[in-house]
């Protein structure tokens, strides 16, 4: 995980792609239909386009500075020390989004393929390869995701295909049965996970090539909207084959992959699409305990940051078992406090960062005119 690492425009998209999608096809689609009802896909689109603009922003903060990590951006236009103060709430929320992945990693387990197997048991084996994993460095992780990611989108895919024949269109209407009420709240929710998050990606965007920096915006542009039509479908593909049941019924992919049967050959594969479904969440739990390794080597000077990589993924994993270790005390936090939380802690300094930074690149160009 040293600054010299490098990797192409293409892998940090796919690793985008990975985050942005990993956790959130498994768990967005049923609440997010519980709420906006046959409105979701809406929720979804104006949800993605606020995205935009926030992928917008890191992109051309990046662009000011690209060989800078956000850290170093930080301290180029507020000092050392503003930048420690404003970068402190970013970094204790995400030990808690680390935690909160893999807390849903033990109840996706509970509820569906591992029921009699403890919490803590499946927390600890996944909190020891995302460390092993984070500890290999950017360059390994953007390598594993060339091969993994074609494995958990393929199954995606797959499952879209085997349950076609199930596919009911007149359950897509009435659009928006209640208003626009339900689909500005159901958009609310599905913003704060996971398009708020994707402004961690501003910490490891420096860890592209030098000669891809043009590159990379319409390759993080791409990542985006496949990201979003994924979702999109499968939000439309519960519905037409769950109907009124698509938000009742928790993990609404996995719960498609259960009712597969094609000619009495395939069928009762669910376990097998569920473990392939979990490659997201491990995956999204790694890149953000990099991120988290990242930000804590620059704001604490640290020479070898391979040495805290284990201290915090157990702190992180004491944090998955003795928080909100309810489904409704998780479902409340995603619901309404996630959001907001997000926005002050991640997208607000950010922010902060960029506007300075455009005034004191306009203030050089000024100068040098």
């Amino acid at each position: 995980m040293k600054q010299k690492e490098r990797i192409s425009s293409i892998q940090m998209s796919m690793l985008f792609l990975f985050f942005m999608t990993g956790s959130s096809i498994v768990i967005v689609p049923a609440p997010l239909t519980n709420i906006a009802g046959n409105g979701a896909w809406i929720s979804l689109l104006v949800a993605s386009a606020i995205g935009m603009l926030l992928l917008a922003a890191i992109l051309y903060l990046n662009r000011l500075a690209p060989e800078l990590s956000l850290v170093e951006q930080g301290r180029s236009v507020l000092g050392k020390g503003l930048t420690f103060l404003v970068l402190i709430p970013f970094t204790f929320v995400l030990l808690w989004n680390i935690s909160g992945v893999v807390i849903e990693i033990g109840i996706f387990f509970k509820n569906t393929m591992m029921k009699e197997t403890p919490t803590y048991a499946v927390s600890t084996l996944f909190f020891i390869m995302i460390g092993v994993t984070a500890m290999a460095g950017i360059e390994v992780i953007a390598r594993m995701a060339a091969v993994l990611m074609f494995l958990m989108f393929g199954c995606i895919v797959l499952i879209w295909i085997l349950v076609s024949n199930l596919y009911n269109p007149q359950y897509l209407l009435p659009v928006m049965p209640d208003g626009i009420g339900p689909i500005l709240n159901a958009s609310y929710v599905v913003y704060g996970f996971p398009y708020s998050e994707m402004v961690v990606f501003s910490v490891i965007l420096s860890f592209v090539r030098k000669d891809e920096n043009a590159q990379l915006r319409k390759h993080m542009y791409f990542a985006l909207v496949v990201n979003s039509l994924t979702l999109i479908f499968s939000v439309i593909s519960s519905i037409m084959v769950l109907g009124p049941l698509s938000g009742d019924l928790k993990y609404s992919l996995y719960q498609l992959a259960r009712l597969i049967s094609f000619q009495e050959v395939i069928e009762r594969i669910e376990s097998i699409i569920g473990f392939s479904l979990i490659i997201g969440f491990y995956f999204k739990a790694s890149i953000l305990l990099l991120i988290l390794i990242k930000m804590l080597k620059e704001l604490l000077g640290l020479k070898n940051e391979r040495l805290v990589v284990f201290p915090v993924a157990f702190i992180c994993l004491m944090l998955s078992l003795t928080t909100y270790t309810k489904e409704s005390q998780l479902e409340e936090l995603v619901n309404v406090t996630w959001p907001l939380l997000n926005n002050l802690a991640y997208t607000l300094p950010v922010l902060l960062i960029l506007v300075l930074t455009v005034i004191k690149h306009h203030r050089k160009r000024s100068k040098k005119q």
